[in-house]
């Protein structure tokens, strides 16, 4: 039996709230549960965005879908690089607004081993 990713109750600037995680102002999440996204663990930054290395622990959790957020205003970047290094170990990737990858996360939960990494402002 699949592991079901948490579903993400709402959001809004600065603030995600997630099932049985509580709120969160970033939000990293995999099948069987997540925590709040530290983008001081990989010294993620708006530029480049999001890294390789943000995405792992989403991997070691068993996710086979992607969800990567782009921020509420898409100042949150996401090279190439990442969604080709995600692509060449087999996951789909999907990029999106983040309102709009939270929708398409949510629509996943339960039927996908669906991780996330979302970016609650800019």
């Amino acid at each position: 039996m699949q592991v079901r990713s948490p579903r993400i109750i709402d959001a809004s600037w600065g603030r995600i709230e997630v099932e049985g995680l509580g709120v969160v102002k970033d939000l990293k999440a995999w099948p069987g549960g997540g925590r709040e996204w530290d983008w001081g663990e990989t010294g993620t930054r708006h530029s480049p965005g999001i890294q390789p290395a943000d995405a792992e622990e989403l991997l070691e959790h068993g996710a086979t879908v992607v969800v990567l957020s782009l921020g509420m205003d898409e100042q949150l970047g996401v090279p190439g690089e990442t969604v080709a290094d995600l692509q060449a170990r087999g996951v789909e990737v999907h990029v999106a607004e983040t309102r709009e990858a939270i929708e398409l996360y949510n629509s996943l939960v339960g039927s996908a081993a669906v991780g996330g990494l979302f970016h609650s402002t800019c």
